[in-house]
């Protein structure tokens, strides 16, 4: 892009039409833009960001207050720039929003912003040759054109005043964002954000998918009557497996049902063909076969009544043998934990020794550990006070190279500052009178204009007061003819209501219908159109009459207060007395221009004799100090490295030695814990014993086996108590039986098998019921299982694709975010930042290499930020005199505006690249100057004659005098109390 022509009207301190013509002020490739401080320099910057983004950089942006308050009520505030980019020559115009009088003098109005945006030359296609109008059409194509934001724009071409070094000292986090805005990575953000959303939301998937699989494991096991299978080994095999044995189970259930079902049958139907014949034969012969196989199994329930009373009794018995069974298991785990122990010390002390003497030993051991931790941190201070002490040898020699410099340098010093005193003086004088000087000219500049303005304000003062006369007349004579008017009318009134009058319609006047003399009109009368007229031609001669009054009051007014300001004084008076203000003004102006360097260089001068004496008594005291920390420190080390050497032993070095104590006293404090833990166990084991013993003999046992083997289970139990109640239960039933009347005589020889039929048909009733029961269970099962193997077999299908995509996107989201494989720990985002920090650091090396001699280059480092933030954008300077990386906020003031300009020329270079290299044609530097000494300044002025080459134009703005002398071409912008104006120096057309 490159600047043409720009005109700024009521912009800023600009309170009229100013014009800048960048093809003249750059056709030498450099022009300086200066002026005194507040005077518009920058604004001149902010008129051209305005021109094409509609706002201004830094914290003036942000007031969005343009327009300028010396400006006239009727001047229109507007920006023109013509320029070319890409090939296309374009015309600008933009007014931005503001408040101003209204035209009927009752307040303010609030004047809308405007832009429009024309084609210079020969129409681009796709262009309407009128151009654009819309304030967000301008905006758009201008940000297509020049491929970059205003943020971009501002950094790379307009290097504002203020933000000129803030990119150089910026931290980690801020340099980021100032990167981002630059090369716009938020999209590599939203890339992170991105997959940090997707891994989230493709875990919660995964894990629902998890969490169904397991609820539907649980339901199979509880289904199937198992316990629940665990995720990890269940498979489609071993479901398939169990449904199988399933469905065999309900095949085999149901094979049993049937048979138990006819079976019964049968049983029922002969019993009830015999039951009639034979109920009280078999109520007798039952009664007397019961009571016969109860007398038979006598001694079979004398023997279960006992088994049944040592089975109780031994119950003692087994909970004394399972707490015996614990303690030994105690100690087999404390015999492997002593055996553990034994073998960690072997070989670096004694094992075989008692409690006493193990805890004796690791008590000695700690105490020598303890009396080497002192000598430990003493061997760190021997490091550190070692490496101390050769630095201290090296500046010791260079601190008296120091002290011989410093006192040659003061010699010199006196006569070069009695020199610049005596221009000092001499300026300052004439700097005092030229404030009243020059506050003269100016009063006597308007008196000598305003005596130049009597005669015409006089002519037009005679003027306005003729026309009032005049107008007054005209007044006169209009209100007569409108009052002989309205009288010439009363005249013929009564003949002009007769001319309304109508036949058997009522009078006005009178009210009768009838209406036999009508008046007739006199000569002379007239109507009420005829009075009208009259009356609106007063009117105007009336408001004709109050604008020439107020007319010449106002010229009065302003013929009054000229001839006032005037006094009696006429202009030839006046142009004498002006020209000899003048003639004093220059001369005091030309003697009171060396004040500010003269004075610069009085107080550089005792500024570098005081830093000069002050740096020689520093430097004496500083080698003094050395020489005495020097012997001391030398001292202090020998003397340490004795004790240090004697206390280390056979080990490299104390450090090694306690860590080799440390290591043997714990491997002690283990062996005597486990060999306690072991001889309690012996000694519990030992009480378990003789408690299980003790319990048996309490029980009337002989031993713990005999105990042991009269022990039953609680469903045996319950056998041998059912069998001995129902026993009880039969004699007595069958007793009762024999008792009642009707049974007696009854013979029972009669061969009638009702009881064995009785009998088959409560077995077959009770084996159907229970075959039916598990039929019906094992089909429910099968069911059952049968729906949840297909749900599951369907979450196993949806889980296993689920998480291999899960695990790819988890190890692609930690390698997006700087985790995992990513072998550089840095984000995307951070990554392409570091890029093209790297490319801005190569480009700025280049030149601040020049620019310094070759002494500065930038180095990017990647180390971490403060409390834990990443690292990778950080910004060092390698100084080539020390051969060490600097922290930038070590530069001096000079340094760092070496450092700050080579690096925003590459900040601008790498931007101008990464948007097509069309934006460098023209670019502006705004001040930084005054820090640099004159070979300093020479060296970035090469720099900048670099940056012209090839048809660039750059621009300087600084109020450095010297600046003035190196650059012929200057634009100079010149303060006054009614505002700014421009003026050009050094150019053909000048």
């Amino acid at each position: 892009m490159r600047l043409h022509h720009l005109q700024v009207r009521a912009f800023g301190p600009y309170p009229r039409a100013e014009s800048v013509d960048f093809d003249a002020l750059g056709a030498d490739g450099l022009f300086l833009l200066h002026g005194d401080t507040g005077a518009g320099k920058t604004t001149l910057l902010d008129a051209v960001a305005f021109a094409l983004f509609g706002t201004v950089p830094g914290a003036r942006g942000e007031i969005k207050r343009l327009r300028c308050d010396y400006a006239e009520p009727d001047v229109a505030t507007e920006v023109r720039l013509e320029f070319t980019v890409q090939g296309h020559r374009l015309l600008i115009v933009r007014a931005p929003e503001y408040e101003r009088p209204k035209r009927d003098g009752s307040g303010t109005t609030t004047q809308r912003a405007k832009a429009s945006l024309t084609w210079v030359g020969t129409t681009p296609s796709g262009h309407a040759p009128d151009g654009l109008a819309r304030i967000d059409e301008v905006n758009r194509t201008v940000a297509r054109l020049l491929g970059m934001s205003a943020e971009q724009f501002f950094q790379v071409v307009l290097l504002p005043q203020g933000d000129f070094a803030r990119f150089l000292r910026a931290e980690t986090a801020e340099r980021e964002r100032l990167l981002e805005k630059l090369f716009g990575t938020q999209r590599f953000a939203d890339v992170e954000h991105w997959f940090r959303g997707a891994r989230t939301e493709r875990g919660r998937a995964v894990e629902e998918i998890r969490q169904d699989v397991r609820e539907l494991l649980a339901r199979v096991g509880q289904a199937a009557g198992i316990e629940p299978h665990d995720e990890s080994s269940a498979d489609i095999g071993w479901l398939a497996a169990l449904h199988a044995r399933l469905r065999g189970d309900a095949v085999d259930a149901e094979k049993e049902d049937r048979l138990a079902r006819e079976n019964r049958v049968r049983a029922e139907q002969e019993f009830a063909h015999r039951r009639d014949l034979a109920e009280r034969i078999r109520r007798v012969t039952t009664a007397l076969a019961t009571l016969a196989e109860l007398d038979n199994g006598a001694a079979t329930r004398r023997a279960l009544a006992e088994e049944l009373s040592a089975a109780h009794r031994c119950q003692p018995v087994l909970i004394a043998a399972t707490a015996a069974r614990r303690a030994e298991a105690d100690l087999a785990a404390a015999v492997r934990a002593e055996q553990l122990a034994v073998a960690t010390l072997a070989g670096r002390a004694k094992t075989g020794s008692d409690l006493p003497s193990l805890r004796a030993l690791a008590g000695a051991l700690r105490e020598e550990a303890g009396g080497l931790r002192q000598l430990v941190a003493e061997a760190e201070t021997q490091r550190v006070e070692a490496a101390r002490l050769t630095e201290l040898v090296a500046r010791y020699g260079d601190t008296g190279v120091r002290v011989a410099e410093l006192a040659e340098q003061l010699a010199n010093l006196p006569q070069r500052l009695a020199d610049a005193h005596a221009e000092r003086d001499a300026g300052m004088s004439a700097a005092n009178r030229l404030d009243g000087v020059r506050a003269h000219t100016v009063e006597l500049r308007a008196l000598h204009a305003d005596a130049m303005r009597l005669p015409s304000v006089q002519a037009v003062d005679l003027v306005r007061r003729n026309e009032a006369t005049e107008t007054i007349d005209a007044h006169q004579r209009a209100r007569e003819a409108l009052l002989d008017a309205r009288q010439r009318r009363l005249d013929g009134m009564a003949a002009e209501l007769a001319g309304a009058l109508t036949a058997d319609h009522p009078c006005p006047v009178c009210g009768s219908p009838e209406h036999p003399a009508q008046a007739v009109s006199a000569p002379g009368s007239i109507g009420e159109t005829d009075e009208s007229a009259a009356a609106e031609a007063e009117q105007a001669a009336n408001a004709e009459r109050e604008r020439t009054g107020l007319a010449a009051a106002e010229a009065r007014h302003r013929l009054d207060a000229l001839v006032e300001r005037l006094a009696g004084r006429t202009e030839p008076d006046i142009a004498d007395q002006l020209g000899a203000a003048e003639a004093d003004l220059a001369t005091a102006a030309t003697r009171a221009a060396t004040l500010v360097a003269s004075t610069e260089l009085v107080a550089r001068l005792e500024h570098d004799a005081s830093d000069l004496r002050a740096e020689q008594v520093e430097a004496e005291r500083d080698q003094a100090a050395l020489a005495t920390e020097r012997a001391r420190l030398a001292e202090a080390v020998a003397a340490r490295a004795q004790r240090l050497d004697a206390a280390r032993g056979d080990f490299p070095d104390v450090a090694a030695r306690r860590a080799h104590l440390l290591t043997v006293i714990e491997a002690l404090d283990e062996l005597a814990k486990a060999r306690s833990a072991r001889e309690q166990a012996e000694q519990r084991v030992q009480q378990a014993r003789a408690e299980v013993l003790a319990a048996a003999v309490a029980a009337d046992f002989v031993d713990e086996v005999e105990a042991l083997a009269a022990a039953r289970g609680p469903d045996v139990l319950d056998d041998l108590q059912r069998r001995l109640v129902a026993a009880d239960r039969q004699e007595s039933a069958a007793r009762a039986v024999l008792a009642e009347p009707e049974l007696a005589g009854i013979r029972i020889d009669t061969d009638i098998d009702l009881a064995g039929a009785q009998a088959q048909v409560e077995a077959a009733q009770e084996r159907a019921d229970v075959a039916n029961a598990a039929f019906q269970e094992t089909q429910r099962r099968v069911d059952e299982v049968t729906d949840l193997a297909a749900r599951l077999t369907d979450a196993w299908q949806r889980l296993a694709p689920a998480q291999a995509r899960q695990a790819e996107l988890a190890a692609l989201t930690d390698v997006v975010n700087g985790r995992g494989q990513n072998a550089h720990q840095m984000s995307l985002r951070s990554y392409v930042l570091a890029a093209r920090l790297a490319e801005v650091a190569d480009s700025a090396s280049r030149r601040l290499r020049r620019m310094s001699q070759g002494r500065f280059s930038f180095v990017r480092s990647s180390a971490g930020g403060p409390r834990g933030t990443r690292g990778g954008l950080g910004l060092d300077v390698l100084d080539d005199y020390s051969g060490r990386v600097r922290p930038a906020k070590t530069l001096s003031g000079g340094e760092s505006f070496l450092a700050s300009l080579a690096l925003a020329l590459g900040l601008a270079d790498v931007v101008a690249a990464e948007t097509g290299g069309a934006l460098l044609d023209t670019l502006f530097i705004d001040e930084g100057f005054g820090t640099l000494d004159a070979d300093t300044l020479d060296q970035v002025m090469d720099t900048l004659d670099e940056l012209r080459a090839g048809g660039r134009v750059v621009g300087l703005v600084s109020h450095v005098e010297e600046l003035r002398q190196r650059i012929p071409v200057r634009l100079r912008v010149r303060r006054a109390r009614t505002g700014s104006t421009l003026q050009v120096h050094g150019t053909r057309s000048a």
